[in-house]
């Protein structure tokens, strides 16, 4: 290690902070990064897309470590290709999470991650999918629950994303664990988990800490990752949420908010 690099381990989220809006990731922010890696650091992506929605752009950047995806559900082995941890829902408690909301706000359109390397995202009538990724759709309910899933996305006809979160939490919280993720993007997790529930545990693989860790985010659900590592960074264009939290705010996605604040730290 480096004299003068504090941090042993860098954990970043993808959407809206490791890659730009086209989900490309700068030349400047690879070289921040291959930086801190030669000078000792891991980098752990940790991102609420589960693993066949993250695989390609993980395979792109050419990065072979380890990657915490599904919003804490999975640890995958991606020089390997192989996934090494994976949490699945409670079907039965996600039904009574649903039937405890829909009767709370109505119908909800809703979309579902299976669990494996190549679980499919089911996609039910009236659920937008954001970008273009990969999505089955499906029109009987009884397909969403036929084989295990990650977690569950929820959207609704009126409600904008922090409202329908706070009234899942309020109504399913004993059931679910509810996260706001992006724009479009709610979902029900299994409970208990969070983005840091896996970090700690790849940090564990590495033998790393949450005292060596610096986190990069952008949502409210990066929240329980800057709880658990020692230094959060929200990047410009975060929610509020994690603004709040964060122990320093950098700039945006946009413009290299992870490269401005390891080219800080590097010596």
């Amino acid at each position: 290690m480096s004299a003068g690099f504090l941090f042993r381990l860098i954990a970043t989220d993808l959407d809206g902070t490791l890659l730009r809006s086209d989900e490309s990731i700068s030349r400047r922010t690879r070289d921040a990064l291959a930086a801190a890696t030669a000078a000792g650091a891991a980098h752990i992506v940790v991102t609420g897309r589960a693993v066949p929605w993250t695989r390609h752009i993980l395979d792109d950047l050419g990065y072979d470590g380890l990657a915490v995806c599904g919003q804490g559900a999975q640890v995958y082995d991606a020089g390997a290709h192989r996934l090494l941890t994976s949490v699945t829902l409670d079907r039965q408690l996600a039904g009574v999470a649903l039937a405890k909301l829909e009767a709370e706000v109505g119908p909800l359109y809703l979309a579902a991650s299976r669990d494996g390397l190549d679980g499919e995202v089911l996609v039910g009538p009236g659920y937008a999918v954001t970008g273009n990724l990969p999505a089955t759709p499906f029109t009987d309910a009884a397909d969403l629950w036929s084989a295990p899933l990650n977690k569950v996305y929820i959207q609704h006809p009126t409600l904008g994303d922090d409202e329908l979160a706070d009234v899942a939490r309020r109504v399913a919280g004993g059931f679910v664990t509810v996260a706001m993720a992006g724009a479009g993007i709610v979902e029900l997790l299994p409970l208990g988990l969070s983005k840091a529930t896996g970090l700690s545990l790849a940090a564990r693989r590495l033998g790393l800490k949450a005292a060596d860790t610096i986190a990069f985010g952008d949502m409210p659900n990066d929240i329980p990752m800057f709880a658990w590592a020692a230094h959060g960074v929200a990047m410009a264009n975060a929610h509020e949420e994690l603004r709040a939290v964060a122990d320093e705010v950098t700039t945006s996605n946009e413009e290299d908010g992870i490269a401005a604040v390891l080219e800080r730290l590097l010596p």
